[in-house]
């Protein structure tokens, strides 16, 4: 194999996994991401097209939130 060919299969390995790193999460783990976010009352846990979509608390304000591909989780606006 050719060093380019080699780089671009690792390269795809790579993003490969970190797709499915958010779905590869147990529900325990990604209640506990979102709670270390600074979340709480985790509820309504979906998978979606955009990654996990879950619903929660944050400073007494309901949120919807995202957990992306890379398990970063955000507020969806």
């Amino acid at each position: 194999m050719q060093p380019s060919t080699i780089f671009s299969t690792i390269l795809l390995l790579a993003l490969a996994v970190g797709l499915t790193s958010a779905y590869a999460l147990t529900q325990e783990e990604l209640v506990a991401r979102i709670q270390a976010a600074g979340y709480a009352q985790v509820s309504d846990i979906k998978a979606t097209a955009e990654g996990i979509t879950a619903k929660a608390v944050k400073n007494g304000k309901a949120v919807t939130l995202v957990v992306d591909s890379s398990g970063q989780v955000k507020e969806r606006h």
